[in-house]
């Protein structure tokens, strides 16, 4: 029982989930609307969307990369998604999976360059960056696209069960299919030892460079997955679509857990990590505070988590000293 309880208190999750809890109780406690039926739908909106932004950086952390275009690829895709769907009239759906290819596409060249090259993601994403935003204003002008069909603004603002709301659905099946992969598929387990130790994963026979192109296709598809969400609960194909992504997306992997040199991270703690990120910000709004606090805390909340998983591979590393 002991070692049962000693397993839960170690895990990622179990932080994370303690400050959701112990958040949660003192502002309905204090605010009571925070726990109204309109409030936990604008919750569950934020952190439908916010925790496929998480899996689309975290999903590069577990390879032992970072991926500084995940904003820059969502906007792409979510103004490419409004844009055919208003200039050249293509049905919801198959505007939705022409997105979510340009997404790929764009993963795949990220991949493939630093596959290829050898050059660090850090350089490579914040120059694919820079070509898939001009990309976005080329095509745009810096103008919205308006003409997204009522299905999908509905999808996007309407509950189908008291407060939760359909755009929880893809998020669902993304939390599922990410902790699938890593759990159950070759792949996620290719992808866990290429960011322990790239050495010994090439050395019992992981091909590194295939792992890290799968593994930035895989972020680009979630990013641009991201930015359809985006799309259909702004009612609009706006071009500033993704740019201030790149905090929140690692902000939730790391206080979920994960380590940012690679091999370890968490789909249950990444996804509460979302879900601290949503309840400080409209904690924020509900309170009246400047709601630019946020980044504030947020730089706090990633160094706190830093911080922790820091202590815990001294920890391990003394541990291993002893044996």
């Amino acid at each position: 029982m002991s070692a049962a309880l000693s397993r839960v208190l170690q895990a990622d999750w179990f932080g994370p989930l303690a400050i959701v809890i112990v958040a949660t109780l003192v502002i309905g406690s204090i605010e009571p609307s925070f726990l109204s039926s309109f409030n936990i739908q604008i919750l569950l909106l934020a952190v439908a969307v916010n925790c496929v932004i998480a899996f689309s950086q975290m999903i590069i952390i577990a390879v032992g990369q970072m991926n500084l275009s995940v904003g820059a690829i969502g906007g792409l895709a979510a103004i490419s998604f409004a844009g055919m769907m208003q200039v050249w009239g293509l049905p919801g759906p198959l505007a939705a999976l022409a997105a979510l290819a340009i997404g790929a596409a764009a993963g795949l060249f990220n991949g493939a360059l630093i596959a290829a090259t050898g050059i660090s993601a850090f350089v490579v994403t914040l120059a694919s960056l820079s070509v898939f935003k001009g990309i976005n204003l080329g095509i745009t002008r810096a103008q919205p696209f308006y003409g997204v069909p009522e299905s999908v603004k509905a999808f996007g603002n309407t509950t189908f069960l008291g407060p939760i709301p359909w755009l929880v659905l893809p998020a669902i099946l993304v939390v599922v299919a990410i902790m699938h992969l890593l759990n159950r598929q070759v792949l996620g387990r290719h992808i866990l030892a290429v960011g322990g130790n790239q050495s010994a994963a090439e050395l019992s026979g992981i091909s590194v460079a295939r792992t890290v192109v799968w593994t930035h296709a895989i972020s680009g598809t979630l990013a641009a997955l991201a930015g359809i969400m985006f799309v259909a609960r702004l009612q609009l194909g706006q071009p500033s679509i993704g740019d201030d992504w790149l905090i929140p997306s690692f902000a939730a992997p790391v206080i979920g857990g994960a380590v940012l040199a690679g091999g370890h991270v968490s789909v249950s703690g990444t996804l509460l990590g979302v879900v601290i990120v949503a309840i400080i910000t409209q904690a924020l709004v509900i309170f009246r505070i400047d709601p630019f606090f946020v980044q504030v805390v947020l730089g706090f909340l990633i160094l706190w988590a830093v911080g922790i998983n820091r202590l815990r591979e001294i920890r391990v590393e003394r541990v291993l000293g002893r044996i």
